[in-house]
């Protein structure tokens, strides 16, 4: 079978006990892999990723609750540009937040596949163990099927899980950009007598934030890196399937990757953003479908330290939004940020001004959850080839099966468009 003809579909994805479709759903947060999202690529048989990016955020606007209102009364009085490290989540709210979440998600979960939670070592939120720990076993509590480690080398995470009775039942997989990290991970992490159940390997060309340096990702390539660490793992007498991810916009390049690479199966998620079940408000979606080639770039406005890779036009950019800490503060480490220190040093240059537009940050727990972040991989320009353009000039948003399908059963990195309801073509008709 040559890899032209090759379906994605005629590969498995061995994970355990599970034999699952060769695709996995990014974990986009914050709230881009919606719960529908997640669970609809769950139920046609693949890896559904959540996130669990400022999940007190998420669980306010999804369940009702109201940790976000109650930290922002709690802290009112620390409001200002200070260092505030006395501010600080109350472990039990993260506890209670990640299971809320979870429980319901998993509650509602059909099909063969698995619905795995995306966990940032980078969501420091001021306490990075205490709030990583509580996030972690609240998870694995709730029922969650797997847990990918990303954002950090995440060196005590295991560790911090060792004790919890599904620890090892749980899948437990770790995300690198290199054969390196990925031998401190196992390194740091062999006292606990627990490998991985998989590696993803991100490769430069995903979208948010890049495992590489500002000025070294273009040197990258995510076949070789995932050839390198499946190699690694080979030469240990490790069998662990490795997931590439990062560039993979169709069928046939999942394919490319899993024979020629080794790779047991691909992530995807930048076609996704602009499925019906994406989190994304449609006119964010209107955007991506609308971005060319040079609306994309890579730059370090991310107080995590990251490269991210976004749009231009992200509104997040410059943004002269005072730091929001008392209601979110999840970027905070020893009661600073990058953000916050460039604002108040911006605002005692030039204390005449009200507002100060930095240029080189962005307060980005703030601009996340309000979806001012137009974070995408870099094949984001072709998204107006996986779709139809609506009479009114807006592009049809297919839902997640139709691009699930595709992927799966598309060959020669053919794309196969979506039919557009009638209902959908009526409502976007120009009147006469």
């Amino acid at each position: 079978m040559s890899i032209e003809t090759a379906k994605l579909d005629d590969y498995a994805f061995r994970l355990g006990s599970h034999e699952l479709k060769p695709l996995m759903l990014g974990g986009m947060g914050v709230n881009i892999s919606t719960k529908a999202l997640a669970l609809e690529v769950a139920r046609l048989g693949g890896v559904g990723h959540l996130s669990d990016a400022m999940l007190p955020d998420v669980d306010d606007r999804e369940l009702g609750t109201h940790f976000t209102a109650e930290k922002a009364k709690r802290f009112r009085t620390m409001a200002g540009l200070d260092p505030k490290p006395d501010m600080h989540f109350r472990l039990e709210d993260v506890e209670r937040a990640a299971r809320l979440y979870v429980e319901d998600v998993m509650k509602e979960k059909r099909g063969s596949g698995l619905v795995f939670l995306n966990c940032m070592e980078k969501l420091t939120m001021n306490d990075a163990r205490g709030t990583l720990k509580s996030r972690l076993n609240a998870a694995l509590d709730a029922g969650i099927d797997g847990i990918s480690l990303s954002a950090g080398l995440h060196t005590s995470s295991f560790s911090l899980m060792e004790e919890n009775p599904r620890f090892r039942d749980a899948y437990l997989g770790i995300v690198v950009s290199s054969v390196r990290a990925l031998k401190i991970f196992l390194r740091r992490s062999s006292k606990t007598n627990r490998l991985p159940d998989y590696v993803v390997v991100e490769g430069p060309l995903a979208g948010g934030h890049l495992g590489f340096g500002m000025d070294d990702w273009m040197n990258f390539d995510l076949a070789q890196i995932t050839r390198e660490v499946v190699e690694f793992l080979k030469t240990e007498g490790l069998s662990i399937p490795v997931v590439a991810g990062g560039g993979v916009f169709t069928g046939t390049d999942g394919v490319r990757l899993i024979e020629g690479a080794g790779a047991a199966a691909v992530q995807v998620a930048t076609r996704f953003t602009i499925s019906r079940e994406s989190g994304l408000p449609s006119a964010v979606k209107q955007a991506y479908f609308r971005a060319e080639a040079d609306d994309i770039e890579v730059n370090g406005v991310s107080p995590t330290g990251y490269p991210m890779r976004m749009l231009k036009s992200s509104p997040c950019i410059a943004a002269d939004t005072k730091p929001q800490c008392e209601a979110y503060g999840y970027m905070l480490d020893r009661g600073e940020c990058p953000y916050l220190k460039a604002y108040r040093e911006a605002a005692a240059e030039h204390p005449e001004l009200k507002r100060h537009a930095i240029a080189g940050k962005t307060c980005l727990c703030f601009q996340m959850k309000s979806y001012k972040v137009y974070t995408c991989g870099a094949t984001a320009h072709r998204l107006k080839e996986t779709s139809v353009m609506l009479p009114d000039g807006t592009w049809y948003e297919p839902p997640a099966e139709h691009i699930m399908n595709d992927y799966l059963t598309s060959t020669n990195d053919r794309i196969l468009l979506p039919t557009v309801p009638a209902d959908v073509l009526a409502a976007h008709s120009i009147p006469a």
